[in-house]
């Protein structure tokens, strides 16, 4: 498979990186609606014989504009950067969003950083894409600069459900604010999963029976609170299914932020320091404070039960 080329900034690329098909937007979480982009910039790469290249933006805008708002972000770099192998993308091209960009005109964006930093041959942006200072930018502005500079454009319409509704990221996010991992898989193409580091604990959950591995969710858009049926991934490979719990253990006593603990059935080992990437399947019930430890331990097994229950027959 071909491997992804990860290019930062816009200024002094190399020749063998410039010149693609390029499909701009954040993409966080690359749902079906981002699909519908990157495969008309693949259209262009194929009809111009030239690589196809992704145009995101770090840090997001959104968070670069609006610092002071909850976590939102569907992705981590690595998740989204596999995620655009796996679409057949040969250059990521990652765009520091600092002070100099931040003031560039929609114009002075499409001349300094598409046509002379990268040489794009074609742009392909979504229906709703805007950009430069003030989001002057739009679709039609982008044809006439790419008439004007010599590159192809084209522009991916609304992707919809048989509903009408628009597949977006805000969908997602809202799915699994609401406790919807599978909307939210629908609108994605495939699970919403939460990347990270197992951290060391108190280690209570090993003593009680269900051993947990625990992850922050740091940027990601906290999913309501509660009990998932879980797939993780470990860095060799294997997927273990499991039952998590998201949120904040009201049960045990101590200030501590929202954490994802996740039991993995059958499996004992140390995978302390180690990076695993967790699926969201399905919401078994809301997070919950218990009278006492026996009380929760009752309800957790009772959890894995039908954790197991929904997840096994598809293993087979």
């Amino acid at each position: 498979m071909r491997r992804l080329r990860v290019i930062r900034g816009w200024k002094d690329v190399a020749p063998g990186d410039r010149g693609a098909a390029v499909a701009m937007g954040n993409f966080d979480g690359v749902h079906r609606g981002h699909q519908q982009v990157i495969a008309l910039a693949a259209k262009a790469a194929g009809a111009l014989g030239c690589p196809l290249g992704v145009i995101t933006f770090d840090p997001h805008p959104r968070v670069y504009f609006r610092p002071d708002e909850p976590a939102f972000l569907l992705m981590k770099p690595d998740q989204q950067a596999r995620a655009l192998e796996d679409l057949g993308v040969d250059i990521l091209y990652v765009l520091p969003l600092d002070a100099e960009l931040a003031e560039m005109t929609d114009r002075d964006f499409a001349e300094r950083v598409l046509h002379r930093g990268w040489g794009a041959r074609h742009v392909a942006v979504g229906f709703d894409n805007s950009f430069g200072k003030g989001r002057t930018g739009s679709p039609e502005s982008m044809k006439a600069y790419g008439a004007e500079l010599g590159f192809g454009v084209s522009v991916a319409e609304p992707v919809e459900d048989a509903d009408g509704e628009k597949f977006s990221s805000t969908a997602v996010r809202d799915a699994l604010r609401e406790g919807r991992p599978e909307e939210a898989r629908r609108i994605l193409g495939r699970p919403f999963a939460i990347e990270g580091v197992v951290q060391r604990g108190r280690q209570l959950g090993r003593k009680l029976g269900f051993p947990t591995a625990n992850v922050a969710l740091g940027d990601y858009v906290i999913p309501k609170f509660g009990v998932y049926a879980t797939r993780t991934r470990l860095p060799d490979g294997r997927d273990i299914p499991g039952v998590a719990n998201i949120g904040v253990n009201p049960t045990i006593e101590g200030v501590r932020v929202p954490l994802l603990e996740v039991w993995l059935f059958d499996f004992d080992e140390d995978i302390y320091d180690q990076v695993i990437e967790t699926d969201l399947i399905a919401f078994l019930r809301p997070e919950l404070k218990f009278d006492g430890l026996e009380t929760m331990t009752a309800q957790v097994m009772k959890d894995a039960a039908q954790a197991r229950a929904l997840l096994l027959p598809a293993l087979d």
